[in-house]
Formats: C-alpha cells, sequence, structure tokens
C-alpha cells in the first residue's frame, strides 16, 4: 500500500498539502522482531505501514499483554509520545518483514503550524486512533471472550492466519487453553 493512499484513507487533503507530508516520509524496511516501539522512551517517528503486520505489548505482571496488531494501511504510534510529549508504555513489535513510511513527530509539528490542511489531517488521525482506542476498552469491558473472537473473526479474519496463537490468546485476555475451546466451538 502507498503512503500517498493511506494518508487519503485518514483525511483527503489538497495536493499541495500532501505532497509536504509525502516529502516528509521516508521508506524503512525492519525484519521480523524488530521493535519499533520501546516502553519507557519518548518516541520521536510514527510509521504508517506499507506491507506486513505488527503488535503492541506492554509487560504485565511478568507476562507481555498484547492489545493491539497493526496491518497495511493502518499507523504505528505511540500516542503518549505524539500529543503529550512524554514516555510510551507501549512496545510495539514487527510479527512479520516489514516495510513502512517512517514521519518524524517533531517535523510533522512544524507543518501542522505552516499548513492547516495537515493540521486538520493530524487533528482527523488523532480523534481515529482515540475512537479505536474506546472501541478495544468497550470490547474488552463488555463482551465475553467468544464475542472477542467472533468481532475477531469477521472484522479481520488475515490476522488468525498471520498472527501466534499466544497472541491472540493474550490480545483477547485469555490462556490459549480457552482459545483453544474457543476456537473448537467455530469450528
Amino acid at each position: 500500500m502507498e503512503l500517498s493512499q493511506i494518508l487519503d484513507n485518514i483525511y483527503p487533503m489538497p495536493e499541495a498539502s500532501k505532497l509536504r507530508l509525502l516529502q516528509l516520509a521516508r521508506r524503512v524496511h525492519y525484519p521480523k522482531g524488530h521493535l519499533l516501539l520501546r516502553a519507557g522512551k519518548i518516541e520521536t517517528s510514527l510509521y504508517f505501514i506499507s506491507k506486513g503486520i505488527v503488535r503492541a505489548y506492554a509487560p504485565v505482571n511478568g507476562q507481555d499483554l498484547t492489545f493491539w496488531f497493526g496491518k497495511e494501511g493502518q499507523t504505528v504510534v505511540s500516542m503518549r509520545s505524539y500529543v503529550e510529549h512524554k514516555a510510551g508504555y507501549e512496545n510495539i513489535e514487527t510479527l512479520e518483514d516489514c516495510e513502512l513510511f517512517e514521519l518524524n513527530t517533531i517535523e510533522l509539528g512544524r507543518l501542522f503550524h505552516k499548513d492547516i490542511e495537515i493540521a486538520n489531517w493530524g487533528r482527523i488521525f488523532a480523534e481515529r486512533e482515540l475512537i479505536q482506542t474506546e472501541e478495544r476498552l468497550i470490547s474488552q469491558q463488555f463482551h465475553s471472550a467468544t464475542e472477542r473472537y467472533r468481532a475477531l473473526m469477521e472484522d479481520h479474519p488475515d490476522l488468525l492466519q498471520r498472527v501466534q496463537l499466544g497472541y491472540i490468546a493474550s490480545y483477547l485476555g485469555i490462556t490459549q487453553v480457552s482459545l483453544s475451546r474457543i476456537r473448537a466451538e467455530f469450528k
């Protein structure tokens, strides 16, 4: 997926504004297992996934708790670093070899001050990230593991083929044994 299409999917901008943003980006490649973002660090990059898949996780009671997956067309960002310029709480790891577009958030902030269309793009980007976070929280709080698995099957069936079951179980907030039982119900 090309960056121009990813940007347009967030918020279509006039060509001149989009070109400014495109000129700021650089294409990067990382192998499977690479940590893009690290907990406890102020991150100054955000990424757009052109090819591959990533997971966000945080250490909880000695175990890594997966709380998000990102794939082609999605954005990888530590919102705490992006919004507050503070250290993030999450690690984000590549689960496949990935091709991404990287933007420096400091340079992006400068563009926000120069171009209202880019500033509007940034606002809408942040709003969408907030809504996605809210949806994940509501799902965890109000839906059973079976309902969460069904939603994952319906909304992102490719994740079930591309992501280790241990990460899927962690994302659903259950053990791998429980995940196996739930999967058996759907066969």
